[in-house]
């Protein structure tokens, strides 16, 4: 599977280095800086959600998951866990190679939503450029998604947007459409704010629409 995965991805002029277990793949992203990772999670020694957690300490490089695992609890712990996409085998190595694709163009900041690079709210500034979070001066670390979603609504305070006009636009894959996705992203970044010392929560829910930004309570 690995062979198979870097043979596509190098034909696409990528350049790919491999993980034969979990531990591997934690040492690999402290040596290196990676823009993205292709994640199984049934693993020789520790298994993938481990992995995901592990990495998303102190990387926020985007993850896929690769998995046989189809269940829908499966793919919500990996959201919670800081996965940005999920493509279950047996797939198409030309749908993992688009979907790689978009997660790298999100990940430059291509999210339809506000056009300004720096949002700057009270204790709260979101800058597109770096794609870094700070609440009173601390940076938050955000998943791709989180980030994401976070910019998207900032961008255009007084809109509402519903579940589906955010999966649209942050989530490329036509068959991944669980709006319980989007209510999962959006607590972890409330949560992860709230821990960071935001006294008000920046994201508000109009019940029965969607969400909108709220930078007071």
């Amino acid at each position: 599977m690995r062979n198979l995965v870097k043979l596509y991805l190098s034909k696409e002029d990528f350049e790919v280095d491999e993980a034969r277990g979990g531990h591997e793949a934690i040492q690999l992203t402290r040596q290196h800086a990676y823009d993205l990772l292709v994640l199984d999670i049934m693993l020789p020694d520790i298994d993938g959600w481990e992995v995901c957690s592990a990495i998303r300490q102190t990387q926020q490089m985007p993850i896929l998951m690769l998995t046989a695992r189809n269940d829908i609890q499966d793919r919500v712990r990996g959201l919670n866990l800081g996965a940005d996409d999920y493509l279950i085998k047996p797939f198409a190595p030309e749908e993992l190679v688009a979907r790689i694709k978009a997660l790298l163009r999100r990940e430059k900041g291509k999210v339809e939503g506000g056009h300004n690079l720096h949002l700057a709210f009270e204790d709260l500034l979101i800058d597109s450029e770096s794609r870094e979070v700070k609440v009173k001066g601390i940076l938050v670390e955000l998943t791709a998604k989180e980030f994401d979603i976070l910019y998207m609504v900032a961008g255009q305070p007084k809109r509402v947007f519903t579940r589906e006009i955010l999966l649209d636009n942050i989530w490329d894959s036509e068959d991944f459409r669980d709006l319980r996705t989007i209510d999962t992203h959006v607590k972890n970044v409330r949560e992860k704010l709230r821990r960071s010392g935001l006294s008000y929560n920046p994201i508000k829910t109009v019940w029965g629409v969607g969400y909108k930004f709220n930078t007071q309570e």
